[in-house]
């Protein structure tokens, strides 16, 4: 057997029972993890409620799901064989192509054979004496490890919403992270979509096209910007192989590891109409450089906000051809930006056409679900589908649904319950030898790059306890308390801070989801991957070890 961490004997239960380490999650997280944990000589196993690999690649088929960061930056960066050996099809990767894409990760590093599938976590339970993890399945199984790392994912723990009668409906009901392996036809049907998030704003149009009418129910208008998507040939992925180093070189200089950065200028300094010239420009170009490629102040300024949100106004009003669906898709409770912008592709020219309703909850709101469809304060609808767009419990959801317990049985959503605590996103306070991927209070962006970034840094830590022949690692509580409120502190210019969203910890459909919480690192990427850095050369005294 290789060497491992676990070289001191193992208390209570047999060698060939206890894992080095168990991962909840086979995602991009999950995937990339097992690779490097098992470069480390860790005998791992995974566990995945889905029935293969991918994650949010593999749960989110809607139609129109894809990417709204770059295909040729979003890939895993540590194969330069992996690299030279797939080719994107698009600019920005519809989900199918992406699926594929970590299938043949999977298969090229024969991942699946150390990952159990359609294995539900339940539970998580340390064992003080026994200084080792044990997981409990929905089936009943338990298993047990000595480190147990989470790569669930920031958005993983789907939510239906909290309206009487969502069970009631008598036809066919998805959510877009459950939707079905065999595409939903919806030609000549009656659908219903409730919510006009992210997912439901790429999701509208695709099914706009097939159904014979579609009602669209909106409580919360959302800001959103055009992908312009484009077709990747052979010679201009050619050309994108050729530049790996410098395109991954591009993300790890920039705020949130995506290629765009903030333009250094004020809004308000420059002249109007050359601001608008720019605003022109980079509104028809294509990604995220219309919000991330923006002045510097347009998340910080609230006058710098207004002029960049009326300019957004505009295009929708220009898009839109009925000034009163142009008006009641405009939020008026937010500014452009201050909520995670979504990448469109057709979606206002959706509400031009004659087969598609626009109905505004704060005008005539839901009653309930009723067997037939919908019942809202004025009328009734009937559908034969329904789709429940409502996203997600995000970032504390995924872990709150597994009952993770400490030493003394302390929970982890007890102690979570006014907002996560943990240092750097690698562990949270309180519970040994439990480590996180892109955990609450990481810098998060481009998830691929987080993800690469993240695991490394709990790479080096396994290895800097290898060489110490430590066998626990817990945070120190100044630590932690030091890193929540430079977290805290990083937050509060930003005018997100002050916008609901499932970024705040806001959520309508999950119950107790009504305060605002700090859930990720919002200040500067680079300067969060530079501190990361330090911890590691300076001997990662921010942790207890024994």
């Amino acid at each position: 057997m290789p060497d491992t961490l676990l070289a001191a004997e193992r208390p209570a239960q047999s060698e060939s029972s206890i894992l080095d380490a168990i991962i909840i999650g086979a995602g991009i997280s999950g995937m990339y993890l097992l690779y490097r944990l098992r470069q480390l000589g860790m005998r791992t196993r995974v566990f995945e409620a889905g029935g293969d690999v991918g994650g949010t690649w593999y749960w989110n088929r809607y139609p129109g799901a894809r990417f709204d960061s770059e295909s040729w930056t979003y890939g895993y960066s540590f194969s330069k064989e992996l690299l030279q050996e797939w080719d994107w099809k698009e600019h920005f990767s519809p989900q199918p192509d992406t699926l594929e894409y970590l299938n043949l990760v999977a298969d090229k590093f024969d991942l699946r054979r150390d990952i159990r599938f359609d294995n539900t976590v339940t539970a998580a339970q340390w064992n003080d004496s026994a200084n080792h993890w044990t997981v409990t399945l929905e089936s009943g199984e338990q298993a047990s490890a000595t480190f147990l790392f989470t790569a669930v994912g920031i958005l993983s723990a789907h939510t239906l919403p909290r309206i009487p009668g969502v069970e009631s409906f008598r036809g066919p009901a998805y959510h877009p992270a459950r939707w079905p392996h065999i595409p939903v036809d919806f030609t000549g049907k009656r659908v219903g979509v409730i919510g006009t998030g992210a997912t439901a704003i790429q999701a509208i149009p695709e099914i706009a096209k097939q159904a014979a009418h579609l009602t669209v129910f909106q409580r919360r208008p959302n800001w959103a910007a055009p992908l312009h998507n484009a077709r990747i040939d052979k010679a201009e992925m050619a050309g994108i192989k050729t530049r790996y180093d410098e395109i991954y070189a591009r993300c790890r200089e920039t705020p949130s590891w995506f290629i765009h950065s903030a333009d250094p200028r004020k809004t308000l300094d420059v002249p109007p109409e050359e601001r608008e010239a720019f605003w022109e420009k980079l509104y028809a170009e294509p990604g995220f450089g219309i919000w991330m490629g923006n002045f510097r102040d347009i998340l910080i300024d609230e006058a710098a906000n207004a002029a960049v949100t009326e300019f957004i106004a505009r295009k929708i009003r220009q898009r839109v051809t009925d000034p009163k669906v142009a008006d009641k898709l405009i939020p008026k409770d937010h500014g452009f930006g201050t909520r995670r912008v979504p990448l469109e592709s057709g979606y206002f020219e959706a509400y031009n056409r004659d087969n598609v309703q626009l109905v505004d909850l704060n005008e005539t709101p839901i009653d309930c679900i009723t067997p037939d469809g919908v019942k809202t304060s004025e009328r009734d609808y009937a559908f034969d589908i329904m789709v429940y767009a409502t996203g997600f419990d995000g970032v504390t959801g995924a872990f709150d649904r597994i009952d993770i317990r400490g030493p003394g049985g302390v929970r982890l959503r007890d102690i979570w319950a006014d907002g996560p605590r943990t240092y750097l996103g690698w562990q949270p306070e309180g519970f040994p030898n439990l480590l996180m991927v892109l955990g609450p209070h990481t810098a998060r962006g481009n998830i691929p790059r987080a993800v690469e970034h993240g695991v490394e840094c709990l790479a080096g830590l396994l290895e800097f306890m290898r060489r110490h022949d430590y066998r626990r690692v817990e945070t120190r509580a100044d630590s932690v308390a030091e890193w929540t409120d430079i977290v805290i502190k990083a937050s509060e210019p930003l005018l997100a801070s002050k916008i609901d969203s499932w970024q705040t910890g806001v959520n309508r459909n999950v119950e107790g989801r009504n305060v605002r919480r700090v859930l990720g690192y919002n200040g500067n990427g680079v300067h969060y991957r530079r501190k990361c850095d330090e911890v590691a050369a300076n001997g990662y005294q921010e942790f207890a070890f024994r």
